[in-house]
């Protein structure tokens, strides 16, 4: 008997030392594979038009959630359950027909933001190739804010490796497209962060001045919201000094955050409160030539992302955090949300017409 107990404690002890060993080899991987990637300048593919000087301009915006979020997806970071994408051939239906929204909207400029290029969530699919076919005849440019290593969770489809971008379509050809990288959190959260950064895109216009094209995505699965403010202060400093340059300026995207200042007043409250999504700080935008449009109808209110703990149905968390950023010799001449019914996506895509004050 105290033989049994014997090789059965060595047993257990045996065994738990090789769980000590995989999980304590697993987070050192995870620790010493992590890595920024920096400010960068990034190649500009495909062939727009040649300098055209248009009296105005359309762009859309739009969050793809990596083609996984149709409207009965939930993501486990977000209180749902999945992981992955349902399956490759819903993941590849549903990229074609978000290829195809795009083309159909003809509009001059596109931002697109949870761009997969090699993605475990998203079965290795490299999605830009399915906007690049959609939208054939635009200049392009794609930077990367997403390259961590294989998250071993959930435990019974862990969510894996990632790679994923935000990408920039012009109909006029892009001169030049940098990437410039914005700062995380330091703690543990970073684990769970994108390497969040933004681009620039340059389009030349006939009086040699330029259009730049600001892409970003910034932070939600942060602590308290505070680091997506100085993301933001970082893009309005920069914007800033190509407005004094006497370039025109339009950033847009991803905010998460209420850029109404309270969705509910629109929408109405929803059964489970959230506070990822804070209103924007009051003032910071003071001191800068530029101004925020954020899409609202309200006869007929529309949201851009809904919380995706579930399938899309009435009462659940429902916001406005996409949107634009213009300088002021730039002149709005409508924005909208168009509404999919998150069809595609947990967020509705936005777009906006403008006019350059010249």
């Amino acid at each position: 008997m105290k033989k049994a107990l014997k090789i059965t404690l060595k047993a257990i002890c045996i065994f738990l030392c090789i769980v000590l060993v995989t999980v304590g080899g697993y987070l050192a991987y995870v620790f010493i594979d992590y890595h920024r990637i920096g400010d960068t300048d990034i190649t500009v593919g495909g062939t727009g038009a040649d300098i055209v000087d248009k009296n105005s301009y359309t762009i859309t915006s739009y969050n793809i959630g990596f083609g996984a979020y149709e409207s009965d997806y939930g993501f486990f970071m977000d209180g749902g359950s999945e992981s992955w994408a349902w399956s490759e051939e819903r993941l590849d239906k549903n990229l074609k027909n978000i290829a195809n929204f795009l083309n159909t909207q003809k509009s001059d400029f596109y931002f697109v933001q949870e761009v997969d290029i090699d993605s475990t969530r998203s079965y290795h699919f490299d999605e830009r190739e399915y906007l690049k076919e959609a939208l054939g005849k635009y200049s392009f440019t794609f930077a990367q804010n997403y390259d961590s290593p294989f998250l071993f969770y959930p435990f019974i489809k862990p969510h894996g490796a990632s790679k994923s971008g935000i990408m920039t379509f012009s109909f006029a050809n892009i001169e030049k497209g940098q990437r410039f990288e914005l700062p995380i959190e330091t703690g543990f959260t970073k684990f769970l962060d994108l390497d969040r950064c933004y681009s620039k895109s340059y389009v030349k216009l006939k009086d040699g001045k330029y259009l730049v094209l600001y892409n970003f995505h910034l932070s939600a699965y942060t602590s308290d919201g505070k680091i997506a403010n100085s993301q933001l202060e970082i893009i309005l400093k920069d914007i800033d000094n190509e407005y004094k340059k006497g370039n025109y300026c339009v950033a847009g995207g991803d905010f998460n955050k209420d850029i109404l200042g309270d969705s509910s007043k629109y929408f109405g409250k929803s059964d489970i409160e959230y506070t990822w999504a804070q209103p924007l700080p009051d003032g910071i935008l003071d001191g800068y030539d530029v101004t925020l449009v954020a899409p609202i109808d309200e006869e007929n209110p529309v949201p851009t992302c809904r919380n995706a703990d579930s399938a899309y149905h009435k009462g659940q968390y429902v916001l406005t955090i996409d949107g634009f950023l213009v300088t002021n010799n730039i002149k709005v001449k409508s924005s909208e949300v168009i509404d999919t019914k998150f069809a595609y996506s947990d967020h509705n895509p936005v777009k906006m017409e403008f006019e350059l004050v010249k």
